[in-house]
């Protein structure tokens, strides 16, 4: 199969696609930054909410029988969010996070299959698709459970998923593989291997794998230089390589290597990693950032949606204590630690009620990126309550 890798003329093809044919849209809490300004050209902009439709996903009443407690559960009761998407066979597939209201500490999660044709309109299956279960995985996984998948493909159509799996105190990332995107099989935390296990009771999630998007709606990982290539992390976002999709090796600074920012939080128990975008003093995104949907290889370098958390004594004041906004930023294709560009402000913030109020307030989480019937469809998790979309 050909590959297309996205540039320049593919962006400005996409920048003229219309959305007459969608439902009801609004902007997507729009910063004055657009695709034809000269400091995001390089961006995948405009996205607009669809209202009319959204959200897309909420808690449902499917009920399974968990392999841990032995007893029926209503497994996606409580929330729907942070979803991956996948074309596959002209449909869209969400694998998303959905919670219970019995696990601790804020329902156990586990990972859903929904299917649309046309990207607003789902159908779920009944029971999840990835979940704790007792096999040797469950000290991982129990009982904060499976959450926020990430899903690529490599060049034989297997589909790999990274994972978030938390035990009640530290978030681990682990891998899954997948030939149907029904029966999963887990390989463990990608990286247990890495520096003979130093990062592997480290706090790490949310692995964000460099793909090629195709023209088909396949997100397929593309090696740089021999590598596969992933951002990962949620302090700062920092970066890490493989050979197999499933050992990963975290990058370490140089020696000598100074830090672009003095390090807090969970980064303060990892000092030797790289971190290839730092938060930002007196922005939007000064608390935290953490990967969005799978890395964008593209000819001008590697475009990566990232999330973001705000605190207003140390960041944006327009902005709500805890706000989640999106933005973007281009690494480079040679040295995908090295920042290009990056968004001044903001693409998408909370605005609507369901993404204002819910398990966490003020939250627009950018995970799903699919392109699909000639247009882009970005799935988010609002509120950590519920799923919507946003299309350009």
């Amino acid at each position: 199969m050909k590959k297309c890798i996205f540039g320049f003329a593919f962006a400005a093809l996409c920048a003229g696609w219309g959305c007459n044919s969608t439902p009801e849209q609004t902007n997507a809490g729009q910063t004055g930054q657009t695709a034809t300004s000269d400091s995001t050209a390089w961006a995948l902009l405009p996205f607009v909410k669809v209202d009319s439709v959204n959200p897309v996903l909420m808690p449902g009443t499917g009920v399974f029988m968990d392999p841990i407690r032995k007893k029926q559960v209503a497994w996606e009761e409580k929330d729907v969010f942070n979803p991956a998407i996948v074309v596959r066979e002209g449909k869209i597939y969400m694998l998303y996070r959905a919670q219970d209201k019995v696990g601790r500490p804020d329902g156990t999660s586990r990972i859903g299959l929904a299917e649309s044709e046309d990207g607003f309109h789902f159908t779920r299956k009944g029971a999840p698709v990835l979940y704790p279960a007792v096999d040797s995985f469950q000290q991982y996984e129990w009982e904060g459970g499976c959450e926020d998948p990430r899903i690529v493909e490599d060049d034989k159509g297997i589909y790999y998923m990274t994972y978030t799996s938390f035990d009640g105190k530290i978030a681990r990332l682990l891998v899954a593989t997948s030939n149907d995107l029904l029966h999963w099989t887990k390989k463990g935390p990608v990286f247990a291997k890495a520096y003979s296990g130093k990062y592997l009771d480290k706090w790490s999630k949310s692995g964000a794998i460099v793909s090629t998007y195709d023209k088909d709606g396949k997100i397929v990982a593309t090696k740089i230089k021999g590598r596969y290539w992933m951002y990962w992390g949620d302090q700062n976002i920092w970066a890490a390589t493989s050979e197999d999709l499933v050992n990963w090796t975290p990058v370490e600074k140089a020696s000598g290597e100074a830090d672009p920012i003095a390090l807090r939080g969970q980064a303060l128990n990892m000092p030797d990693l790289k971190i290839a975008v730092p938060t930002r003093a007196h922005k939007f995104d000064c608390d935290l950032v953490e990967s969005g949907p799978p890395a964008m290889l593209t000819d001008k370098g590697i475009l990566l949606i990232y999330n973001s958390r705000n605190i207003p004594a140390i960041g944006d004041t327009s902005l709500a204590e805890g706000t989640y906004a999106a933005s973007q930023v281009l690494l480079d294709k040679e040295d995908p630690t090295k920042i290009v560009h990056r968004m001044e402000g903001y693409f998408m913030k909370p605005d609507k009620p369901y993404e204002i109020t819910g398990q966490v307030n003020e939250v627009c989480f950018l995970e799903g990126l699919a392109l699909f019937k000639g247009k882009w469809f970005l799935y988010y998790g609002t509120a950590d309550s519920k799923i919507a979309v946003a299309v350009k």
